[in-house]
């Protein structure tokens, strides 16, 4: 399927691996030019230099969590051209029971993952409107609407990200530019394979069994019973950044294996 992103440049926040990685790979793929970004200056251009195996990547560093460093990138990727896609991916999670999660760790990830979309749609949202075309996109999580008690901080920023989105989208209203959610389940990712590592040491299993035992065990509500695959993700976020998906707008779309048990 042609998605017609041939033309179109796309920056996806923490995009030097997982999830964001793939939604690059994805996009260079359907022809779109893709700005590679994470904190780090070296491997954001390493990461690009690999990405261009698939197109054309282009490193735009900095760390989008800060107000200064979301200038930075927004600055250095308009020096490139205009932005016709961004993809708010940026985000962090760690594990904590609820009574131990400090204050500066609640504050962190609110920057970190709630923060750097809204920045970043400040900063070049306002243009796409005014050319009449452009895809603002937060990837959120199932986490979203199933708040995880191991990491209850997290949920929440998620669930925040689910708002601004809804919200963006009612400001852009007939403008030509949609904004959209993505939920995605349990997906197997770097952070993701080293969390599932340090789960089975803790409990004396294989990091394959544990992987094997983690979805069922922790999200019984999965129809696929597995984690998903980074690519499975970046699938449904490429369709959402196209010309095809032009309908939809203020959508919280999921590719959760099926956790959330509603079928709206």
């Amino acid at each position: 399927m042609d998605l017609k992103l041939k033309g179109r440049t796309a920056l996806v926040t923490g995009s030097t691996l997982g999830i964001g990685a793939s939604i690059a790979e994805t996009l260079l793929r359907e022809g779109a030019t893709v700005l590679v970004n994470g904190r780090d200056e070296s491997r954001t251009t390493a990461a690009a230099e690999k990405l261009k195996a698939f197109g054309d990547a282009r490193p735009v560093a900095g760390d989008v969590s800060t107000g200064e460093g979301a200038e930075q990138v927004a600055a250095a990727a308009l020096a490139l051209g205009d932005v016709d896609i961004l993809v708010n991916n940026a985000g962090v999670f760690t594990p904590q029971p609820f009574f131990e999660i400090p204050d500066d760790e609640w504050e962190r990830l609110f920057r970190v993952n709630v923060m750097s979309g809204v920045r970043m749609s400040r900063l070049l949202a306002p243009a796409m409107r005014d050319r009449g075309w452009g895809r603002v996109l937060f990837i959120a999580s199932e986490s979203a609407l199933n708040i995880p008690v191991e990491m209850v901080h997290y949920g929440m920023t998620k669930t925040a990200q689910l708002a601004v989105a809804r919200g963006l989208a009612k400001t852009l209203s007939g403008t030509g530019v949609t904004v959209n959610s993505v939920l995605p389940g349990p997906t197997w990712t770097d952070g993701v394979e080293e969390f599932v590592r340090e789960m089975a040491d803790a409990e004396g299993v294989s990091e394959e069994q544990m992987k094997s035992d983690f979805v069922p065990k922790n999200r019984p509500t999965s129809l696929i019973q597995r984690f998903a695959t980074a690519e499975e993700v970046a699938s449904l976020v490429a369709y959402l950044c196209s010309d095809l998906a032009s309908a939809t707008s203020g959508a919280a779309m999921r590719v959760d294996g099926g956790i959330v048990d509603t079928i709206t």
